[in-house]
Protein backbone atom coordinates (compact mmCIF):
# COMPACT_ATOMS: atom_id res chain seq x y z
CA UNK A 1 0.00 0.00 0.00
CA UNK A 2 1.55 3.57 -0.78
CA UNK A 3 2.92 5.35 2.41
CA UNK A 4 1.04 8.34 3.29
CA UNK A 5 -2.38 10.64 3.20
CA UNK A 6 -4.21 11.92 0.20
CA UNK A 7 -3.36 15.85 0.03
CA UNK A 8 -6.17 18.22 -0.76
CA UNK A 9 -4.02 18.15 -4.49
CA UNK A 10 -4.81 22.00 -5.47
CA UNK A 11 -2.17 23.03 -7.72
CA UNK A 12 -2.31 25.27 -10.45
CA UNK A 13 0.15 25.92 -13.24
CA UNK A 14 3.76 27.31 -13.12
CA UNK A 15 2.95 27.53 -8.59
CA UNK A 16 6.33 25.26 -8.73
CA UNK A 17 8.52 27.41 -11.19
CA UNK A 18 11.05 28.42 -8.63
CA UNK A 19 11.71 24.89 -6.76
CA UNK A 20 11.77 23.66 -10.71
CA UNK A 21 14.60 26.51 -11.72
CA UNK A 22 16.59 25.77 -8.51
CA UNK A 23 16.64 21.78 -9.20
CA UNK A 24 18.01 22.28 -12.70
CA UNK A 25 20.67 24.06 -11.15
CA UNK A 26 22.00 21.54 -9.26
CA UNK A 27 25.11 19.97 -9.72
CA UNK A 28 24.17 16.09 -8.99
CA UNK A 29 21.91 16.81 -11.75
CA UNK A 30 24.08 18.12 -14.04
CA UNK A 31 26.86 15.70 -13.71
CA UNK A 32 24.49 12.68 -13.22
CA UNK A 33 24.75 9.28 -15.37
CA UNK A 34 22.26 9.17 -18.34
CA UNK A 35 18.59 9.26 -17.97
CA UNK A 36 18.76 10.14 -14.70
CA UNK A 37 15.05 9.42 -12.53
CA UNK A 38 13.58 12.42 -10.96
CA UNK A 39 10.20 12.09 -8.79
CA UNK A 40 7.56 14.70 -8.29
CA UNK A 41 5.94 12.96 -5.02
CA UNK A 42 2.56 14.15 -4.57
CA UNK A 43 1.65 15.66 -8.27
CA UNK A 44 -1.88 16.17 -7.17
CA UNK A 45 -4.97 16.69 -9.00
CA UNK A 46 -3.76 17.71 -12.42
CA UNK A 47 -0.82 15.99 -14.11
CA UNK A 48 0.94 19.77 -14.53
CA UNK A 49 3.67 20.15 -12.06
CA UNK A 50 5.07 16.84 -12.75
CA UNK A 51 4.86 18.14 -17.00
CA UNK A 52 6.68 21.47 -16.08
CA UNK A 53 9.21 19.71 -13.95
CA UNK A 54 10.54 17.55 -16.74
CA UNK A 55 10.00 20.88 -19.35
CA UNK A 56 12.67 22.75 -17.36
CA UNK A 57 14.88 20.07 -16.26
CA UNK A 58 15.14 19.11 -19.83
CA UNK A 59 16.63 22.52 -21.04
CA UNK A 60 20.24 21.40 -18.54
CA UNK A 61 20.03 17.37 -19.32
CA UNK A 62 17.68 16.69 -22.17
CA UNK A 63 17.43 12.69 -21.60
CA UNK A 64 15.81 13.43 -17.76
CA UNK A 65 13.16 11.33 -16.83
CA UNK A 66 10.30 11.86 -14.69
CA UNK A 67 8.06 9.79 -12.49
CA UNK A 68 4.84 11.50 -10.91
CA UNK A 69 3.60 9.83 -8.03
CA UNK A 70 0.19 10.12 -6.10
CA UNK A 71 -1.30 7.59 -3.38
CA UNK A 72 -4.67 8.81 -4.50
CA UNK A 73 -6.06 5.89 -7.34
CA UNK A 74 -8.31 8.19 -9.39
CA UNK A 75 -5.41 10.91 -9.69
CA UNK A 76 -3.06 8.60 -11.53
CA UNK A 77 -6.00 7.43 -13.71
CA UNK A 78 -6.39 10.93 -14.50
CA UNK A 79 -2.85 11.70 -14.79
CA UNK A 80 -2.14 8.80 -17.49
CA UNK A 81 -3.78 9.89 -20.55
CA UNK A 82 -0.44 12.68 -20.58
CA UNK A 83 2.29 10.17 -20.18
CA UNK A 84 4.91 10.17 -22.19
CA UNK A 85 7.95 11.53 -23.81
CA UNK A 86 10.18 10.47 -20.86
CA UNK A 87 6.92 11.47 -18.27
CA UNK A 88 5.01 8.69 -16.63
CA UNK A 89 2.59 8.06 -13.66
CA UNK A 90 2.05 5.75 -11.17
CA UNK A 91 0.48 5.20 -7.75
CA UNK A 92 3.30 5.89 -4.55
CA UNK A 93 4.01 7.64 -1.44
CA UNK A 94 6.84 7.74 0.54
CA UNK A 95 8.19 3.98 0.14
CA UNK A 96 8.99 5.61 -3.86
CA UNK A 97 8.23 2.75 -5.92
CA UNK A 98 9.90 3.11 -9.25
CA UNK A 99 10.11 0.60 -12.52
CA UNK A 100 12.50 -2.28 -11.57
CA UNK A 101 13.37 -1.11 -8.11
CA UNK A 102 15.42 2.32 -10.05
CA UNK A 103 16.16 4.55 -7.37
CA UNK A 104 15.54 8.59 -8.05
CA UNK A 105 18.28 10.84 -8.51
CA UNK A 106 15.85 13.81 -6.79
CA UNK A 107 12.79 13.52 -5.39
CA UNK A 108 10.68 16.77 -5.46
CA UNK A 109 7.99 16.74 -2.39
CA UNK A 110 6.46 20.17 -2.35
CA UNK A 111 3.50 20.73 -0.36
CA UNK A 112 2.82 17.20 0.79
CA UNK A 113 4.32 17.26 4.39
CA UNK A 114 2.16 20.54 5.07
CA UNK A 115 -0.88 18.72 6.57
CA UNK A 116 1.35 16.16 8.60
CA UNK A 117 2.70 16.67 12.20
CA UNK A 118 5.99 18.18 12.48
CA UNK A 119 6.83 14.97 14.91
CA UNK A 120 5.98 13.01 11.54
CA UNK A 121 8.67 14.70 9.48
CA UNK A 122 12.08 12.91 10.31
CA UNK A 123 10.39 9.65 9.03
CA UNK A 124 9.24 10.37 5.76
CA UNK A 125 12.20 12.24 5.28
CA UNK A 126 14.24 9.20 5.96
CA UNK A 127 12.03 6.65 4.24
CA UNK A 128 12.29 8.51 1.02
CA UNK A 129 15.79 9.05 1.36
CA UNK A 130 16.72 5.44 1.61
CA UNK A 131 15.22 4.87 -1.91
CA UNK A 132 17.47 7.68 -3.43
CA UNK A 133 20.48 6.59 -5.35
CA UNK A 134 23.85 7.50 -4.13
CA UNK A 135 24.26 11.12 -3.88
CA UNK A 136 20.79 12.01 -4.61
CA UNK A 137 18.59 14.49 -2.76
CA UNK A 138 15.15 15.44 -2.00
CA UNK A 139 13.85 18.70 -1.83
CA UNK A 140 10.80 19.40 0.91
CA UNK A 141 9.02 22.70 0.62
CA UNK A 142 6.28 24.34 0.29
CA UNK A 143 4.67 27.61 -1.57
CA UNK A 144 2.01 29.79 -2.15
CA UNK A 145 -0.77 28.98 -4.45
CA UNK A 146 0.56 30.88 -7.33
CA UNK A 147 4.17 30.53 -6.52
CA UNK A 148 5.49 33.72 -6.44
CA UNK A 149 7.25 32.63 -2.17
CA UNK A 150 8.40 29.00 -1.31
CA UNK A 151 10.85 27.85 0.92
CA UNK A 152 12.27 24.06 1.31
CA UNK A 153 15.06 21.99 2.58
CA UNK A 154 17.56 20.04 0.85
CA UNK A 155 17.88 16.77 2.78
CA UNK A 156 19.99 13.54 1.96
CA UNK A 157 21.25 10.01 3.32
CA UNK A 158 23.21 12.33 5.48
CA UNK A 159 20.40 14.20 6.92
CA UNK A 160 18.90 17.97 6.15
CA UNK A 161 21.81 19.96 4.54
CA UNK A 162 20.75 23.33 3.01
CA UNK A 163 17.28 25.51 3.69
CA UNK A 164 16.15 27.66 0.79
CA UNK A 165 13.66 30.86 0.54
CA UNK A 166 12.49 31.81 -2.88
CA UNK A 167 10.66 35.05 -3.36
CA UNK A 168 8.97 37.43 -6.26
CA UNK A 169 10.80 40.60 -5.09
CA UNK A 170 8.94 42.90 -6.95
CA UNK A 171 6.02 44.33 -4.33
CA UNK A 172 8.28 42.44 -1.79
CA UNK A 173 7.35 44.01 1.95
CA UNK A 174 9.65 42.07 3.76
CA UNK A 175 11.74 38.38 3.54
CA UNK A 176 9.47 37.33 6.55
CA UNK A 177 6.42 37.00 4.25
CA UNK A 178 7.95 33.99 3.68
CA UNK A 179 6.77 32.89 7.41
CA UNK A 180 3.29 30.90 6.61
CA UNK A 181 4.83 28.66 3.75
CA UNK A 182 8.35 27.56 5.61
CA UNK A 183 8.55 23.79 5.59
CA UNK A 184 6.46 21.69 8.18
CA UNK A 185 9.84 20.83 9.76
CA UNK A 186 10.56 24.87 10.42
CA UNK A 187 6.98 26.33 10.61
CA UNK A 188 6.58 25.70 14.18
CA UNK A 189 10.10 27.34 15.34
CA UNK A 190 9.91 30.59 13.97
CA UNK A 191 9.92 32.05 17.56
CA UNK A 192 12.22 33.67 19.78
CA UNK A 193 15.35 31.38 20.45
CA UNK A 194 14.97 29.02 17.39
CA UNK A 195 17.47 29.25 14.19
CA UNK A 196 14.57 30.49 11.83
CA UNK A 197 13.39 32.97 14.10
CA UNK A 198 16.91 34.23 14.21
CA UNK A 199 17.20 33.78 10.23
CA UNK A 200 14.31 35.56 9.49
CA UNK A 201 15.07 38.75 11.77
CA UNK A 202 18.65 39.18 10.20
CA UNK A 203 17.16 38.90 6.81
CA UNK A 204 14.19 41.44 7.53
CA UNK A 205 16.68 43.92 10.03
CA UNK A 206 18.73 43.88 6.48
CA UNK A 207 16.90 44.61 4.17
CA UNK A 208 14.46 47.40 6.08
CA UNK A 209 18.72 49.19 6.15
CA UNK A 210 18.89 48.53 2.53
CA UNK A 211 15.75 50.42 1.64
CA UNK A 212 17.87 53.34 0.19
CA UNK A 213 19.00 51.51 -2.86
CA UNK A 214 15.02 50.26 -3.53
CA UNK A 215 15.35 53.59 -6.42
CA UNK A 216 17.79 51.22 -8.62
CA UNK A 217 14.53 47.70 -7.73
CA UNK A 218 14.28 45.29 -5.68
CA UNK A 219 16.78 42.93 -7.03
CA UNK A 220 20.03 45.44 -6.13
CA UNK A 221 17.95 46.06 -2.69
CA UNK A 222 18.12 41.94 -2.08
CA UNK A 223 21.57 41.66 -3.16
CA UNK A 224 22.89 44.26 -0.65
CA UNK A 225 20.31 42.45 2.06
CA UNK A 226 22.38 38.93 0.97
CA UNK A 227 25.30 40.29 1.39
CA UNK A 228 24.83 42.24 4.74
CA UNK A 229 23.83 39.10 6.29
CA UNK A 230 26.76 37.05 5.19
CA UNK A 231 28.80 39.88 6.57
CA UNK A 232 27.28 39.46 10.09
CA UNK A 233 28.28 35.74 9.64
CA UNK A 234 25.41 33.92 8.33
CA UNK A 235 26.08 30.71 6.34
CA UNK A 236 24.97 32.50 2.86
CA UNK A 237 25.65 30.05 -0.18
CA UNK A 238 25.34 30.62 -3.76
CA UNK A 239 25.99 34.17 -5.48
CA UNK A 240 24.66 37.31 -7.18
CA UNK A 241 23.45 34.83 -9.68
CA UNK A 242 20.84 33.35 -7.50
CA UNK A 243 20.56 35.74 -4.85
CA UNK A 244 18.84 38.60 -7.84
CA UNK A 245 16.30 35.49 -8.23
CA UNK A 246 15.02 36.08 -4.93
CA UNK A 247 16.51 33.24 -3.52
CA UNK A 248 18.59 32.25 -0.80
CA UNK A 249 20.17 29.06 0.84
CA UNK A 250 21.45 29.00 4.36
CA UNK A 251 22.99 25.54 5.50
CA UNK A 252 20.87 23.75 7.63
CA UNK A 253 22.50 24.21 10.71
CA UNK A 254 21.83 28.15 10.72
CA UNK A 255 18.18 27.53 11.12
CA UNK A 256 17.74 23.78 12.22
CA UNK A 257 15.11 23.44 15.48
CA UNK A 258 16.78 23.90 18.60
Amino acid sequence: MPEGRVTRGTTGTNRLRRVDRYLAALPVLRAAPPAPLVVDLGFGARPWTALELAERLRRVRPDVRVLGLEIEPDRVAAALPAAGDGVDFALGGFEVPAPGGERPLLIRAMNVLRQYDEAEVPDAWRRMTDRLADGGVLVDGTSNEVGRIASWVDVTADGPQRFTLSLRLTGLETPAEVAPRLPKALIHRNVPGEGIHAWLTALDLAWARASPLSVYGPAQRFLATAEAVRAEGWPVQGDARRWRLGELTVDWDAVAPR
